[in-house]
């Protein structure tokens, strides 16, 4: 399987890196009073399978959908247009067109970022609307039929964040050389930002089975949400360098060596895919469970939300308006659907 060489950050990538820092803040949602959930506008219908999904400057939407290998703008009261067709995406299983991230410099540099499944692998690009010609920037991440990982944001630092899942292959959580099964932190560029766990290296967990959700607090804490096997799904609090403990423990192991969970659910409740934070609310869209989970992440229950209204749901975003985004997976007949913050 085909490696990329990895490099230190230049200066250049850190200076952008430290740009991109400060249009995030600026344009991150400081929302605290939760969302109106009976009065869902429905944004898109009648998709198949939408994954990834960000936001444009003008408020636009990007997303993404698995199995055709289309990227589409679409805005509230307009039809969704299709902007690209990623060709090298190759779709099986759960692999395809995934996650999707829009630079938090996109009004200098125009890039939108793309995890994607190829023949051999699992790549992560970036490339501009106009043109859409995909450059990788990342290769060499494990794929599978199922277990692939493939969410993006961009954190506070500027630093691009990748999710891996394990390629059904559980030696490669644990296996520092593997890139499946771990969190990932890139320069927008591609290369290694000089201050990750490991020099040189892309990891920055390790110890994952499948984690498709992640976000921060305006404090600037990860949480991620993760998928289990049979028993337990999660949500981590995510700090560097942490072993996270898959395949050795699934849900709250009690072990030295491993991070515990804050949360854990029975597989049948979750499945949790997409997440957002708003205020001290952690969002979490569930596949198998059908339903949104509200995770207050400083303590206390989840409360369910949405069970079994729009069936299962994937992606979770929050638009610099301030309103709610689900995009559901139900392989037809799919929709994005928004919902205000209550004033």
């Amino acid at each position: 399987m085909k490696r990329r060489t990895f490099v230190l950050a230049a200066t250049a990538a850190a200076l952008a890196a430290g740009t991109a820092a400060t249009a995030y803040a600026a344009t991150r949602p400081r929302l605290t009073s939760g969302f109106d959930f009976d009065s869902p506008d429905v944004v898109a219908e009648g998709l198949a399978l939408p994954w990834g999904m960000d936001f444009l400057p003008d408020g636009a939407a990007l997303f993404n959908q698995r199995d055709s290998k289309q990227m589409s703008r679409v805005s509230p009261g307009t039809a969704p247009e299709v902007v690209g067709t990623v060709d090298d995406a190759q779709p099986a299983g759960e692999g395809g067109l995934l996650g999707l991230a829009v630079s938090p410099s996109y009004k200098d540099d125009k890039y939108v970022y793309i995890y994607f499944t190829a023949a051999a692998d699992n790549r992560v690009a970036r490339l501009k609307l106009d043109g859409f010609t995909p450059e990788v920037i990342l290769d060499g991440i494990p794929k599978a039929e199922h277990h692939n990982g493939g969410r993006l944001r961009f954190g506070p630092d500027g630093r691009l964040y990748v999710t891996t899942g394990d390629a059904l292959d559980r030696d490669n959580p644990q296996d520092p050389d593997s890139l499946g099964g771990k969190i990932l932190r890139l320069n927008p560029d591609g290369s290694v930002p000089d201050d990750n766990p490991t020099k040189g290296s892309p990891v920055y967990t390790l110890g994952h089975r499948n984690v498709e959700g992640l976000d921060w607090t305006d404090g600037g804490d990860l949480y991620a949400s993760e998928l289990g096997e049979n028993t337990w799904d999660e949500v981590n609090h995510i700090v560097a360098g942490k072993n996270y403990g898959w395949p050795e423990v699934e849900g709250t192991g009690g072990e030295p060596d491993y991070v515990d969970p804050i949360v854990t659910w029975h597989t049948a409740d979750a499945s949790p895919s997409g997440s957002a934070i708003v205020g001290d609310i952690m969002y979490v869209g569930a596949l198998r469970g059908e339903r949104l989970w509200q995770v207050p992440y400083g303590g206390g229950d989840p409360v369910a939300a949405l069970e079994g209204t729009y069936g299962r749901i994937r992606t979770v975003e929050v638009s610099p308006d301030g309103w709610l985004w689900i995009a559901t997976s139900n392989e037809t007949e799919d929709k994005i659907v928004r919902f205000p913050n209550r004033p």
